[in-house]
């Protein structure tokens, strides 16, 4: 089940993302930043950020890992880096 609301949250947190063009320049270069090295090179073969990263950042966010990521969170991360540039 937490795969699914993984899967369900990432779906939204794109969609999000894309009616708001202003954060797509943004949410690009936060998504290539996240590409572990040599993500080719291990299981399941997809440029994606490491479960345990997202674990780490879940925990240090909410305070409990199996914590559903919010895409009001994400939306304001995102505008926060854009913000800092």
């Amino acid at each position: 089940m937490k795969v699914l609301s993984g899967m369900r949250s990432g779906a939204a947190i794109v969609v999000a993302v894309l009616f708001r063009p202003s954060l797509w320049a943004t949410a690009l270069t936060q998504a290539f930043r996240l590409i572990p090295r040599r993500w080719w090179a291990r299981s399941p073969f997809l440029p994606l950020p490491t479960r345990d990263y997202i674990r780490f950042r879940v925990q240090t966010q909410y305070g409990d890992q199996d914590h559903v990521v919010e895409v009001a969170d994400v939306l304001s991360y995102l505008n926060w880096l854009k913000d800092a540039r």
